[in-house]
């Protein structure tokens, strides 16, 4: 693989990445998830969506060059007895013996120690590298980030959701976990004319991927990419590299317009986050009624 870009190392892990990422559940064609390989991005999350033609591309990528490639596969189950089988069926789809990255999804209290044992337990065993964790409930990740089973943090944090900034990044102990960060273009809404502010520049999903990386507590970022040419947009943040201050304050003005502008979208995560909760054994609480880490 000929890489242009400078490898980054996750956190306290052993793992370097290209900053940027590659994510299977919005669509992207397995042409392009191989195109992203040729070009030097070497971190790909088969996710939410284990889209079976993205599958098949990264299969093909790990066959040649398993070691320059890092893989992130994720289980949303609740159940200990059900994660490897989980896991253990993605990996056969992917013909490899092990992931770089298990990712345990969408818990916003610290998992039972169950599900932590049960992971614990699958790296032990070489089927995982790395454990890694997804939360909506950004003060729950300093106690995350305590956890030194948990090798790396998956948060959400983008210019219209910048709270990272306040109630992760300032907790994290020196040895820190890897931070990846997620929805970095708010689910598309940043990259909408009618929700950016009259007279300011409508943010292309190239300056929201710039936005987060330049972030120093950001590792890497996930790109969302459905197509050939928003990957192409995607890999251009790396080849820009970091904002500018002008450009940073331009990002802030439109997030929080468009924070503002999206309060129903807001409503309806935090009834998502209550029914995970439910599922998870936290009990029909929003995130906002959890207790604070302190």
């Amino acid at each position: 693989m000929a890489c242009s870009f400078t490898p980054v190392k996750l956190g306290r892990t052993d793992l370097r990445v290209v900053p940027l990422g590659v994510a299977s559940s919005y669509g992207i064609a397995g042409r392009d998830v191989e195109r992203a390989f040729e070009r030097g991005l070497n971190l790909f999350y088969w996710g939410s969506r284990r889209t079976p033609d993205f599958g098949r591309a990264l299969k093909r990528i790990a066959g040649r060059a398993r070691g320059d490639v890092v893989t992130v596969i994720q289980s949303y189950t609740r159940s200990p007895s059900r994660l490897a089988p989980s896991l253990e069926k993605a990996l056969r789809e992917l013909g490899v013996d092990h992931t770089d990255v298990l990712l345990l999804g969408w818990w916003n209290l610290p998992p039972p120690k169950g599900i932590l044992a049960a992971a614990a337990e699958l790296v032990r065993r070489g089927r995982a590298r790395h454990l890694m964790i997804s939360c909506h409930h950004r003060p729950t990740f300093p106690a995350l980030a305590r956890d030194p089973r948990l090798g790396l943090l998956m948060v959400r944090y983008n210019a219209a959701h910048p709270g990272a900034e306040r109630d992760v990044f300032p907790h994290l102990p020196v040895d820190r976990p890897g931070i990846v960060a997620y929805t970095t273009t708010s689910w598309r809404q940043l990259l909408d004319p009618a929700l950016v502010p009259k007279g300011e520049r409508v943010p292309a999903a190239t300056d929201c991927y710039r936005f987060a990386l330049t972030s120093p507590y950001v590792d890497a970022c996930y790109s969302g990419a459905s197509n050939g040419e928003e990957l192409d947009g995607a890999i251009r943040a790396l080849e820009l590299g970091p904002m500018s201050e002008d450009e940073l304050a331009w990002m802030r003005r439109v997030g929080v317009t468009v924070r503002e502008r999206t309060r129903l979208r807001s409503s309806g995560m935090a009834l998502a986050d209550r029914l995970m909760n439910l599922v998870s054994g936290f009990g029909f609480r929003s995130t906002g009624e959890l207790p604070r880490v302190k």
